[in-house]
């Protein structure tokens, strides 16, 4: 009879070498800079055009700057603890394999299924902003789509199918079954030109800045700079998607932490300055209520010229957000099929591409059916609790990796441990009791949905309870 240990564990070094496996295995062709451009393109999205004037105007006034500082210290924790994992286990599937190994499958499970919430659901709900970003520049050209294909599906406003959200999703698909490599140079490419139009509203807003605006400080108090902390972390969501690249990457063990961390550092000093210009040439009393604080902080100093230039950003922005995203629950469920927790033809690889081919069109055709059809206003809440329970339980992994034996020399190594990985897990454990409880209500039955699969077949298929009930 097979045994029915849940918390079955596998040890690095049978994670290593089952990705090592001949006709399974990914090319490694991604260098630090390849990982340091994935991680900008994932966190720096349409959500830098939005964010800083949202916060700012109701929450902490010019004072988002330490907010940002406070977010970006706590993602920095939660990016240590990965930049271990990552070159102990440099192994795809990010948070999901790390816990394989130090958790077992079970936890695994949880965390994969959690993970693949985050991925789809952001980058289909991003597919939608993308659209909506796009018809507005067609719309300054004279050029506007049949409205019934402008929108999800709602009968009552005259919208059935989001054509432009499906499209980007696909091309996103095509791209991905490319290469990887190819995918990787054309992430770049975009996340320079969205860095560079960021670059050219501080390099033009600067000058117009007053110190007389930064003034009061914190006009919410420290409550409205730690509740302004809390929202803003959410800016910071899809670093952990550099780590799904691992068994891509060549030399795992130096250029992820360099990938992950790099990336991190980037982001944040992008956000902060971003946000001190932007509240310096606008009192942030005039920004309460403006969807585009960027744009008109622009138009409030008369620089109305680069507003163009703003657009094309955000769309570029969220292009390469929607790439990241995709990249990483293909790879999530490439690892996950690979346990035999998911169909095994979700793991087969093209001998050419060395993508796995299947796994992400069918992944991506999931997207583009809840981007098409779906209003994701409410579900996207969804993505942040997956993303802030991976960030406590890798925190929480660290202290078990430590000892574990037979474990590769890694690295790079948590500084000041035990304290760092203990004040990760606090800081993410404290941010997610402070979410909804509608979102708790829909990620609990999301879970319970993902345990009944569990139960009724990744359980029995598993690939690590056959081999040991063989042996």
């Amino acid at each position: 009879m097979k045994s029915q240990n849940f918390f079955r564990r596998k040890s690095i070094s049978d994670l290593i070498a089952h990705s090592e496996k001949p006709g399974s295995s990914l090319k490694k062709s991604l260098s630090a800079f390849d990982l340091t451009m994935l991680g900008v393109g994932a966190v720096v999205g349409a959500g830098i055009f939005v964010l800083p004037g949202k916060v700012a105007s109701e929450i902490t006034g010019p004072s988002i700057i330490i907010s940002f500082i406070i977010a970006g210290i706590a993602c920095a924790l939660a990016a240590l603890c990965y930049s271990e994992f990552a070159s102990s286990v440099p192994v795809a599937g990010s948070a999901y394999t790390y816990s394989y190994a130090v958790f077992g499958e079970l936890i695994a499970w949880i965390l994969g299924w959690a993970l693949l919430l985050e991925y789809g659901l952001a980058a289909a709900s991003v597919a939608s902003g993308w659209s909506s970003y796009l018809q507005g520049l067609l719309a300054g050209f004279n050029i506007h789509l049949p409205h019934a294909i402008s929108g999800a599906f709602n009968p009552a406003q005259g919208t059935y199918f989001d054509l432009p959200a499906v499209l980007i999703v696909l091309i996103i698909a095509f791209l991905l079954t490319w290469g990887i490599n190819e995918s990787a140079k054309v992430n770049a490419v975009m996340v320079l030109i969205k860095v560079a139009v960021v670059v050219l509203f501080i390099v033009v807003g600067i000058w117009y800045v007053k110190p007389t605006n930064w003034t009061p400080f914190a006009p919410f108090g420290f409550h409205g700079i730690v509740t302004g902390a809390a929202t803003v972390f959410f800016a910071y969501i899809g670093f952990d998607a550099v780590s799904t690249a691992a068994e891509e990457v060549k030399n795992p063990q130096r250029n992820m932490p360099i990938g992950i961390i790099a990336s991190l550092l980037i982001c944040t000093l992008l956000y902060i300055i971003l946000s001190s210009v932007l509240t310096g040439i606008v009192p942030y009393t005039q920004l309460v209520g403006v969807g585009n604080p960027v744009a008109f902080g622009l138009q409030f100093i008369h620089q109305d010229w680069v507003a163009g230039f703003l657009s094309l950003g955000a769309i570029v922005g969220m292009t390469t957000v929607i790439l990241v995203m995709t990249y990483g629950g293909t790879r999530l469920v490439y690892a996950m099929s690979r346990d035999g927790l998911l169909p095994k033809g979700l793991s087969k690889v093209n001998k050419k591409t060395k993508t796995p081919v299947v796994n992400t069109w069918v992944f991506c055709l999931i997207i583009a059916f809840f981007a098409g059809f779906i209003s994701l206003d409410k579900l996207a809440e969804m993505v942040n609790i997956g993303t802030l329970f991976a960030f406590t339980m890798v925190s929480l992994g660290i202290f078990f990796l430590r000892k574990m034996k037979n474990k590769p020399n890694s690295v790079f190594k948590v500084p000041f441990f035990p304290v760092l990985p203990a004040v990760s897990f606090v800081l993410c454990l404290y941010l997610i009791f402070n979410l909804k409880w509608i979102t708790w209500l829909s990620f609990g039955i999301w879970l319970v949905i993902g345990l009944i699969i569990y139960g009724l077949y990744g359980s029995r298929k598993s690939t690590l309870r056959n081999e040991r009930d063989e042996s």
